[in-house]
Formats: C-alpha cells, sequence, structure tokens
C-alpha cells in the first residue's frame, strides 16, 4: 500500500519490481564489491536466447560486455536519435520500430530509459529500463553481457556500433517476455503500448485522401503520439519482398516527422519514415537521392534535416506514401488525443483483468450459441455525452455489423475500404468510447502463440443484468470489434448513445484457457465494472422432498443388518446405501460421502441415524433428478458450462468468480463434472453459507458473503 507521499505502485514513479530485482540496491552491492553485475535470473546463456544452438562452432555465441566489444562504448552517444537502432539477426522489427519513434519524444523516452546511466560514471555492470504491462510499469534490471557471433552484435545495434543502449533496451524487453527468441513478429502495436502505455489503432490510408491523411499524422506526432505504417503483404511467400520503390512488404516502418515545403505554384506534403534495419531505403520521388532536392532551397534542405547516407531513412511525398502503403498505426500516450475538442482532464481509463478459463469462462464465439454467454461480462455505463457531434473519420458508429465478422481474421485478405466508407455515411452517436482488449503472456519461446479473440458490445435495460444465454439468442450486439483476430489485441473506437451496454469479450473456439486485459478511454462519469452480485442461497426450500416409500424402506433394512449399537452407519455403508439405490454411472465415491456425512449436523462423528441418512438420500435423489436435466448424453457427467445453471436450479444464485473457483474445485482440471463433484461442490456451499450466517463478526459481515465464499471454498 503506497503512503500518502509514495506514488502507486505500478506508477511510472514506484514500478514493479521484475523478478524482485531492486536497481538501487545491486548496483550500490556490485560498486561495494568491485564485482560487474552478473544477472542470475537471465543468464548469459543458450535458454536466454530462446532459439536451437547452431551446430557450426565458427557461429558459437559469445556473451561480451559493451567494452569487450567496443573499446571506445558508450551507453548514449550525445542524445538519442532514430538511425541510433539497427536491426540484427532476430525478426523483431515491430519492436525497434517502435523504439524508433520513441526516440522522437524525449519525455517518454526517458520513462522507458531513465537518466543518469552510463558505462563509464558509477558503473557496475548493471542497468535498467521501464515497460508498461497491462495497466501496471515494471522496472527490469539487467546485466551488460550481450550476446556476440564473429565479433559483432547478434542482435539489435547502433549506426556507429559503439553506442550500446538500444541493445539494452532489447535485452531487458527479451528478459521480460521471456527470451530473445520470443520477440521474434510480432504487431508494432505492441511495443508501442509497453514503450508508452497508451492505446494503439490501426488506419487504413485508403479511407482518407493524402492530404487529409498528411494532417491527421502531422497532427498526431505533434500531440506525441508514436506512428508506424508497412505495406500489406498479400500471403507468406510476400512478406520481406523489396518492391522496385525499395520498400519492404510486411515489415513495419517508423513515421518520425511530418513537413512541407511550400512553393510558388504547389505545396509539397512530406513524411519522414525509417527502416529499423538501418539499410535499404526507398529510391521514388523526395528519396535521399531524390532530383526534387535539386530545385529546393539549400536553407529549406538544412531545416529538415536531408541526409544522402543510407541510415534507413527517408522522405516521402504524402502522395506516394499513400499509394504505396496500405496501414498506419498510430499510439496515442493520452486519451484526450483521441478528442482535439476535450482536455486530458475530461478523460478517464478504467482497466480490469481477467481470464477464460476451460469449461466455465472460457465460451468461444456466437457461432457456439451453448456457451457463448458463459464468457466474461462488464457492464458500459455512457451517461457524459459528447461536447460536439462533429463526425471523426476515425470513428466507427454503433451498428450490428455482419454475420461474418465472428469469423476468424484471413490475415491475406485486405480490409474493404468502401465498407468502411459506408459506415461512416450513418448518423453519428452521442458518447465517445473507445474499448481495447489485451491477451496476455502468449509469447512462448521462439514461436507467437496469439489466440484469435473479439469483443461484442450489447445493450440492455439496466446496470445489474448478467446475460443469459436467451438474451444473446434473441439481441445482436450493438457494435463489435471485427472479425476474430490472432495478435496480442483488438479495439475500436465507437460513438454510441448514452445508456447501459455490456462488453463480452471471446477467444473465437471454447474451451481455449487464456488471461485478458482489457480497458476503456471514455468520459468521466461513464464506467466500466465487472458482473459482480452478491450470492445468495435457497436451497432448503428447494431440496424439502420426504423419502420415497420404496428408499425409506431400503433405508430400514439396512439400517436392521448393518447399524451397530448407537443406531448409526459409517461411511463405508453410507455409501453401499447410496449406491445400491442409485444407477451406476451416478454412483459415489467414499471421500464424497464423506463430505456428505459431514455436511450434517453429526456432531465431528463420521455417521448417520436413521432418520439423517433418510433425509439426505432423499436430497441425494433430488440433487440426481437436477443434475440429469444438464447431463446431456446420461453419461453421469455434465458440462462445466452447465454448473452455475445447475446451482440455479438447486438454489444457489452464485456470481462468476465463485462459479469459476466451483468448476476448478470440483472437476480436477477435466472439462465434464461428474455426478459426485456436482455433490460435493453442493454440499460445501450448503456448509459455508450456513456458516456465513451464524457468524456474528460484523467485518465478516461487510466484506460479504462473496469473500468468505472466495476465502473458504480454497480450503
Amino acid at each position: 500500500m503506497a503512503t500518502n507521499n509514495e506514488a502507486p505502485l505500478g506508477s511510472t514513479e514506484n514500478p514493479i519490481k521484475f523478478k524482485d530485482q531492486d536497481f538501487e540496491t545491486l548496483q550500490a552491492e556490485c560498486l561495494k564489491s568491485g564485482v560487474l553485475f552478473s544477472d542470475p535470473t537471465f543468464p548469459a546463456e543458450q535458454k536466454s536466447i530462446g532459439t536451437p544452438e547452431d551446430p557450426d562452432p565458427k557461429k558459437a555465441i559469445q556473451w561480451k560486455r559493451p567494452k569487450e566489444i567496443s573499446k571506445n562504448a558508450v551507453f548514449v552517444e550525445d542524445t538519442t536519435a532514430t538511425t541510433d537502432i539497427c536491426q540484427g539477426q532476430l525478426g523483431n522489427c515491430w519492436l525497434l520500430a517502435a523504439l524508433s519513434c520513441l526516440t522522437a519524444h524525449p519525455s517518454l523516452f526517458m520513462k522507458v530509459v531513465p537518466p543518469n546511466q552510463s558505462l563509464s560514471d558509477r558503473y557496475a555492470g548493471i542497468f535498467h529500463f521501464k515497460f508498461w504491462q497491462y495497466g501496471e510499469w515494471v522496472e527490469v534490471v539487467v546485466d551488460d553481457r550481450l550476446p556476440v557471433r564473429e565479433g559483432r552484435l547478434l542482435f539489435s545495434y547502433s549506426r556507429t556500433r559503439n553506442e550500446f543502449w538500444s541493445a539494452l533496451v532489447e535485452k531487458a524487453y527479451a528478459k521480460l517476455i521471456g527470451s530473445y527468441g520470443s520477440l521474434k513478429g510480432g504487431n508494432i502495436s505492441e511495443g508501442m503500448e509497453d514503450f508508452t502505455g497508451g492505446i494503439a489503432r490501426s488506419l487504413e490510408i485508403s479511407s482518407r485522401t493524402p492530404r487529409v491523411l498528411w494532417r491527421s499524422l502531422a497532427a498526431a506526432l505533434s500531440r506525441g503520439s508514436l506512428l508506424s505504417c508497412f505495406i500489406q503483404a498479400k500471403s507468406a511467400s510476400d512478406i520481406g519482398k523489396v518492391t522496385g520503390e525499395g520498400l519492404i512488404k510486411g515489415h513495419a516502418y517508423a513515421i518520425t516527422d511530418a513537413d512541407k515545403l511550400t512553393k510558388p505554384s504547389d505545396e509539397i506534403l512530406l513524411l519522414r519514415l525509417r527502416n529499423p534495419w538501418g539499410f535499404i531505403e526507398y529510391c521514388g520521388p523526395w528519396s535521399d537521392k531524390g532530383k526534387e532536392w535539386e530545385n529546393v532551397d539549400p536553407t529549406e534542405k538544412e531545416r529538415i534535416e536531408v541526409k544522402c547516407v543510407e541510415d534507413g531513412e527517408f522522405w516521402i511525398s504524402a502522395e506516394d506514401f499513400s499509394n504505396l502503403f496500405d496501414v498506419v498505426e498510430l499510439c496515442s500516450v493520452n486519451p484526450d488525443s483521441y478528442d482535439e475538442e476535450s482536455t486530458p482532464a475530461s478523460w478517464a481509463i478504467t482497466e480490469h483483468e481477467g481470464c477464460w478459463l476451460l469449461g466455465s469462462s472460457a465460451g468461444g464465439s456466437r457461432k457456439y450459441n451453448k456457451t457463448f454467454w458463459k464468457n466474461p461480462q462488464y457492464t458500459l455505463v455512457l451517461k457524459e455525452k459528447d461536447e460536439n457531434e462533429d463526425e471523426d473519420d476515425d470513428d466507427d458508429v454503433g451498428d450490428d455489423g455482419e454475420d461474418g465478422d465472428d469469423e476468424m481474421e484471413d490475415p491475406t485478405v485486405t480490409p474493404d475500404p468502401k465498407k468502411r466508407a459506408e459506415k461512416q455515411k450513418q448518423k453519428v452517436k452521442r458518447c465517445t468510447v473507445l474499448v481495447e482488449l489485451l491477451q496476455k503472456n502468449r509469447r512462448q519461446r521462439d514461436k507467437l502463440n496469439f489466440l484469435h479473440i473479439a469483443f461484442h458490445i450489447y445493450k440492455v435495460l439496466s446496470e445489474n443484468t448478467c446475460l443469459d444465454r436467451s438474451f444473446f439468442m434473441k439481441n445482436r450486439p450493438a457494435c463489435r470489434s471485427g472479425k476474430y483476430k490472432a495478435q496480442r489485441g483488438v479495439w475500436r473506437k465507437m460513438r454510441l448513445d448514452p445508456g447501459t451496454y455490456v462488453i463480452v469479450v471471446s477467444t473465437y473456439r471454447p474451451n481455449i484457457p487464456g488471461e485478458f486485459f482489457v480497458r476503456t478511454f471514455s468520459k468521466i462519469g461513464n464506467t466500466l465494472e465487472t458482473q459482480d452480485f452478491a450470492c445468495t442461497s435457497s436451497f432448503s426450500q428447494v431440496m424439502t422432498a420426504p423419502v420415497s416409500s420404496k428408499d425409506q424402506e431400503r433405508v430400514e433394512m439396512t439400517f436392521d443388518k448393518q447399524a451397530g449399537l448407537d443406531d448409526r452407519l459409517n461411511v463405508k455403508d453410507i455409501m453401499k446405501l447410496f449406491n445400491s439405490v442409485l444407477e451406476k454411472d451416478y454412483h459415489l465415491p467414499l471421500e464424497t460421502c464423506r463430505e456428505l456425512i459431514f455436511g450434517e449436523d453429526t456432531k465431528g462423528r463420521c455417521a448417520l441415524s436413521r432418520e439423517q441418512a433418510g433425509t439426505l438420500l432423499a436430497s441425494v435423489r433430488n440433487l440426481q433428478s437436477i443434475f440429469s436435466q444438464f447431463d446431456e448424453d446420461s453419461s453421469g457427467s455434465m458440462s462445466r458450462f452447465e454448473l452455475s445453471s445447475a446451482l440455479q436450479a438447486v438454489g444457489f444464485q452464485c456470481d462468476n468468480k465463485v462459479v469459476e473457483l466451483l468448476s476448478e474445485r470440483f472437476t480436477s482440471g477435466e472439462l465434464d463434472m461428474p455426478f459426485h463433484g456436482f455433490l460435493s461442490c453442493v454440499t460445501r456451499l450448503r456448509k459455508l453459507f450456513a456458516l456465513y450466517e451464524s457468524e456474528t463478526s460484523q467485518e465478516v459481515k461487510d466484506r460479504g458473503i462473496n469473500s468468505w465464499l472466495l476465502q473458504f471454498l480454497t480450503v
């Protein structure tokens, strides 16, 4: 808990210490001992590289510190610049392009790369960097041993070869994600968000005229947004191909500046781009060697820093940019960057973490109508209207989309600009909200493992509404993120009517477990909340049913034969009694029978009286009857997705967190819940509700029944 004078934990001023490593403490220890820091949590070994070792001895990797690589090694030389960063032998142009964007914004850069780090002053072989991770800033400490092959840095390096800040940032990020290999392939929006904490979005270049596009990009740059762009690859084999203009398909470029040249008869709108490789440049009009520069005043050329150097950086006209590139990605650091008319204080960010659990809350897409309603739901209440209703080309108005949006995205298909333009003609709504869904921890070693994800937004009548299957069978979404995409994040900016909405986040297929992070940018006064409610029990009323004459006869006969002098049956005899009247698929194991007995008032004894046995058997019969309604194939088990409905039929109303915990606790990781697991679940709930009712502590009562259940269900 932060004190009044301390910044909140997870802020840039007080970041979470990754691996519990504190930079200042470790640096002080190393300076005192005179031993350079060697990081035990990210060792100088092949496992930190994260890819198979090359069998060729000549290509063996060595780990060296900067001054072992270059005698003139420095952390930062003079100032940071986009040309400081060059891509090595790793497919992480997405990350380095984002880093190139960052260097154009000194205040943002210092958040990621704290100042006063050096390879000379107070040098101890240790450095620290900060990254945004799902709502929190995390500080990552690394040593400065870098992978080298044949005398050269294996991965990121500077053009001057003696500057090492970019290589160390790359190492810190690799440590955060798991390994260098985990950085292969990705979307530049990942890097931009993790370097700023902002929210990234895509803009189809064809949706705007070159002049309008240039004006939007110039304004975004002036507001501190990070920008990048790429040419859409039509197929996997297209990725990496160099066009006749010297541009690389499927490759991330940073957009670092926008400027214009004024001529007597014309105005030339220009954008400056950078290829993170540090070489292979655009060779068309207005490129470094373009003849167009010959007629430009030398002072103008100097002002916009035209350099005829193969450094990966070049200028291109807005017209040619629009013709050659397909998509721009923008990352706005502050919510107000999305609305030029409003002030920063008028916007708020709301964040929630959650997970898709196997057989519980991983319900899949709308295609799976039996389970879609089980996905996590969040209530979005929109009250604060926009200050103006001018149409913004970036906005999508609320609409119910098309059924095709519930399909998975084909990355080789270019979005249809006509379809987007048609949507823009519709009337703009009244409340602006931007929703983003991110999936967590999906980079594994040298491969990506992103799930296909999306979100749907439904309008509802009241705030305290947990939508069930019947609702989704009758209603279409007011808006959605689009087709399911296999990338870290999906987002959408919308203008919706004031009112209450429910956001449903899902993977394309059901029963695919994963963690996620959802956040909204909206005006203060608009809220995003989880669908939680106080659990209730009416179990006793539902379960009041007398024992049948046939079962009572079986109880009497068993007690007459097996009961001891105290006229009680032990757990083994109770198990035999119950299983003699239950169908084979519903037979109970000894442990379940023990739980049933201790659910009764037995004064601590693991035995039942005649009356208790008869009453409990009637209850088990009743529970079997209810359970069978959800046992669709009469196998003695039901889908975990049906647990909340089955509990409701028994008389328990439980919120999603409690149901998820019950599902995990009583199914042992299986997709289906057996009858005996259901009995154990009901028995535990019944006992915990009874204990809560008898609790006299006001503190316990103030925390509520949900907190009580979550605390004791894991015991």
